[in-house]
């Protein structure tokens, strides 16, 4: 009973633990929010790190193989030599002040030799926190002289100091630091370093030109997306200017269907405004009387809604985008707003530049939200301001509002809300129109809480 409830919570604890798909998730989005969005800066990682990675991987073999390999063998030799003089030293008659051998290390083995008799080892130093040579060296002096010795390898940078003990006094050896160390191994590195940044260079110059073409696609969808004019020629790799050439087939096929929008529209209003023109010539040459006027009142009616209609439709998508003057077109707002009796409290723009965009139906935009503020408050407040990437109208008011759960089922073509303001003429496209205008342009129409106590309605065009 005992091993099954262990088993039971070893069970329990392993089905616990963070499956292997789901750590591998996590790790990837942790990877993801650290590395940059943009696809240059990530085609530049795919280059560069597997050079780095690679630059890092020979330079750790090189360093660990040959440099500490020929470090080793040259370590070897220089103590080969000074055991060899030691040995001679002590094995043959010497001269006053051993010259003979001094001569002959200094001669044969680029080595200078001196006996101080009577003399002792000095206190060993502290050992450098990093230096081959001075691992190799005394390894190779412990295995072959195996006596009591005395280095210093950073005392002086060009020399090496070797003292060993023997019986009437200390050997002192003096050799270049060349003949003991491999200290040309920092060209290797360097030429390795250069050509690799020659190399990432050349990469980056060349993914800069790839990446153009991209950008410039990009960019001309954006603004084909705000209803600019826009001129293109695919440029760059294959699979770049396939891409290209598949958007501007895209693009002329838009147009298209918009131009056969356009004109059939065009062919049915002339057709309905030919009959309404008869209905109004009819009622014109019947008696007047009260019934007359109710049915002259309905043809009125029904020509706004059809031109209402017509219009939605048909969304203004003849009309060329032009850089037009914000304050100029917020003023001319403002008259027409006045004119159908409500009092403009403010007209404000605190940035007065000029946006690219269709003057007139922008226009229209604004003058259905504007209406419609109008129609449902006493005050009406208009201000245009720039943020980082766009162009903001805001239009508040001091009517009843919209409740938050029906402001975006207010945009929706002839809905119509007990509380909603729509067009004065009646027709539930006033919102609709303007959002698509808006749209159009690359932009789009929210509502919010007004500070005046209403609703504001905010335009937001890319700048």
């Amino acid at each position: 009973m005992a091993a099954t409830g262990l088993l039971r919570r070893a069970a329990a604890t392993f089905s616990a633990l963070p499956r292997p798909r789901r750590i591998w998730r996590w790790l990837s989005r942790a990877i993801g929010d650290v590395l940059p969005k943009g696809l240059y800066a990530r085609s530049l990682i795919i280059i560069i790190a597997p050079v780095v990675l690679l630059q890092s991987v020979i330079a750790y073999t090189f360093m660990e193989r040959h440099w500490q390999l020929v470090t080793r063998r040259l370590s070897a030799a220089v103590t080969a030599d000074v055991a060899a003089l030691i040995d001679i030293y002590e094995s043959y008659p010497q001269g006053k002040d051993s010259e003979v051998l001094s001569r002959i290390a200094s001669e044969r083995l680029s080595l200078d030799v001196d006996i101080l008799k009577g003399a002792k080892l000095p206190a060993a130093g502290p050992r450098p926190f990093f230096s081959i040579l001075d691992e190799a060296l005394s390894d190779e002096i412990r295995r072959q002289i195996r006596r009591p010795y005395w280095i210093d390898t950073v005392g002086r940078s060009s020399l090496i100091e070797i003292r060993v003990s023997i019986p009437d006094g200390v050997m002192r050896v003096t050799a270049r630091r060349s003949m003991a160390y491999a200290s040309n191994s920092h060209i290797f590195l360097l030429w390795m370093s250069g050509s690799s940044l020659v190399l990432l260079g050349v990469a980056i110059l060349f993914l800069r030109n790839q990446i153009k073409p991209i950008l410039r696609l990009a960019a001309v969808a954006e603004s084909f997306g705000k209803g600019r004019e826009i001129e293109f020629r695919p440029r760059g790799a294959r699979e770049v200017r396939q891409a290209g050439h598949a958007f501007i087939e895209m693009k002329r096929r838009i147009e298209r269907a918009m131009e056969q929008r356009t004109t059939m529209l065009n062919g049915v209003s002339h057709d309905l405004r030919t009959i309404i023109t008869r209905f109004k010539l009819s009622l014109a040459l019947v008696d007047q009387n009260a019934e007359v006027e109710d049915l002259q009142r309905d043809v009125d009616e029904m020509s706004r809604m059809l031109e209402a209609y017509l219009a939605f439709a048909r969304g203004d998508s003849g009309e060329a985008a032009v850089p037009t003057d914000m304050r100029a077109l917020l003023e001319d707002l403002r008259t027409d707003v006045e004119r159908l009796g409500a009092h403009v409290e403010a007209v404000e723009l605190e940035d007065q530049s000029s946006v690219t965009l269709r003057p007139d139906a922008m226009r229209r935009c604004l003058f259905n939200l504007a209406a419609n503020a109008a129609r449902y408050g006493d005050t009406v407040a208009i201000v245009g301001r720039r943020d980082a990437r766009a162009f903001l109208v805001s239009i508040d008011d001091d009517g009843p509002g919209i409740p938050v759960e029906q402001r975006e089922e207010v945009f929706k073509p002839f809905v119509r809300l007990d509380d909603a303001r729509q067009d004065a003429g009646g027709s539930g496209l006033g919102l609709s129109i303007a959002r698509d205008i808006a749209r159009a342009h690359g932009g789009d129409v929210s509502l919010h809480d007004s500070p005046l106590g209403g609703l504001r309605a905010t335009v937001r065009i890319p700048a």
